[in-house]
């Protein structure tokens, strides 16, 4: 599998649900992303992942990894719970070391805000472009601390993953101050050097963590992972095809947002059909919402009303339409939506199992870098994995 892709996929993880512990705080991006954030969901755990990568030229490798291991990530956050209950995945993305980025400001741009909406957390990782410049850490961690909404719930998993593979100790911004700000959020920052794990600790990557209360990794930005493909990944590309024609667009941005889910599709097959499988399991999870433009994810929401809608932000076949005869399409597609993804669900745990046999060894390196690191923090504010 392309294990470095998964790192990047950490940095999704996690979907708001009730507090782990006792004493938690009630929690207190652009466009879609921003309003699919905290004010739509209130008073739920998240865990938020920020992801900051290095584009300069010499992280192609990097950057194409993150692309490939996406959904396994997902797939993997999709199982962590927290008494009982399935958290929320938001995530984050800057680039940062691109000398085509603003040096007035670092040469630091925020791709992606926090955001739940998977596919364009996947579009935006497939415009990321490299080219060479400077690398400063400290600013980069510093600039998404304060432009984040970290939020205030102190059981939401708070988690920077920053990669890399020039001295942490560049630019005007101290790695230490910004490690310090990150202690003051509750934030926890993992470091990813891409290259030798000495060469990673004597240009201060591991102090960066430890500052911070993460992990030090080292990888190999340009190692090529392989997938293994099962007997089951036919059927649940087919069942892809199918799961599709269960999305009733509407509003302003339903047709644009299922163009985006079609070509988000087409990215992950263009890398292989075993990568195109596991995007099609995280559409069958709990972490694959899209509740602003599909009217099946929309009306499991308690502030939606179908008296809202308007003739004219209808798809085709519903306009004209009573509110009742809405209600039965609607509930007709749900049910077709939750049968689909139960079958994808069974096949994948067939899948993974073929896979754990087939494997000869364990090294996907960003991927398990980052997976293990989560789970390992996570234990701290009661978390748990399912499988």
């Amino acid at each position: 599998m392309k294990t470095i892709l998964k790192i990047t996929a950490l940095s999704l993880c996690l979907f708001g649900f009730i507090a782990c512990n006792a004493n938690s705080k009630k929690p207190t991006t652009s466009d879609l992303a921003l309003a699919e954030t905290q004010t739509n969901i209130p008073n739920k755990q998240f865990i938020k992942v920020a992801l900051l990568l290095d584009t300069s030229n010499s992280m192609d490798g990097l950057i194409d990894q993150a692309k490939a291991q996406l959904w396994e990530i997902v797939n993997e956050l999709s199982y962590a719970q927290c008494d009982d209950a399935k958290p929320n995945l938001q995530i984050a993305i800057y680039e940062y070391g691109n000398d085509n980025l603003n040096g007035d400001e670092g040469f630091i741009r925020q791709v992606l805000p926090f955001s739940r909406d998977l596919d364009e957390i996947s579009n935006q990782l497939f415009s990321l472009t490299t080219n060479g410049g400077n690398e400063y850490c400290g600013q980069v961690i510093q600039t998404s601390l304060k432009q984040l909404n970290w939020g205030n719930n102190q059981d939401d998993l708070k988690l920077i993953f920053i990669a890399g593979n020039e001295p942490f100790t560049q630019g005007k911004v101290s790695y230490q101050d910004a490690a310090k700000l990150a202690v003051g959020k509750d934030v926890t920052i993992n470091t990813i050097f891409c290259g030798d794990y000495n060469q990673g600790i004597s240009s201060y990557w591991k102090n960066g963590a430890d500052l911070a209360n993460g992990d030090y990794m080292a990888i190999n930005q340009n190692h090529n992972t392989t997938y293994v493909a099962s007997p089951y990944d036919d059927k649940i590309l087919q069942l892809n095809q199918k799961l599709n024609q269960t999305y009733v667009a509407y509003g302003s941005a339903g047709r644009q947002k299922m163009t985006l889910q079609s070509e988000q599709d087409a990215n992950a097959e263009a890398y292989s059909s075993a990568n195109a499988v596991s995007r099609t399991v995280s559409k069958s999870s709990h972490l694959y919402k899209n509740d602003t433009w599909d009217l099946v994810d929309a009306e499991k929401n308690k502030s939606f009303k179908y008296e809202d809608l308007k003739d004219k932000d209808l798809p085709t076949e519903l306009k004209g339409k009573s509110t009742a005869q809405i209600k039965t399409y609607v509930a007709k597609k749900s049910e077709e939506r939750e049968k689909i993804q139960q079958e994808v669900q069974n096949l994948n745990e067939k899948r993974r199992v073929y896979i754990l046999q087939q494997q000869k060894e364990d090294d996907n390196g960003l991927e398990n870098a980052m997976i293990k690191a989560i789970k390992t923090q996570a234990k701290k504010k009661n978390y748990s994995w399912d499988k």
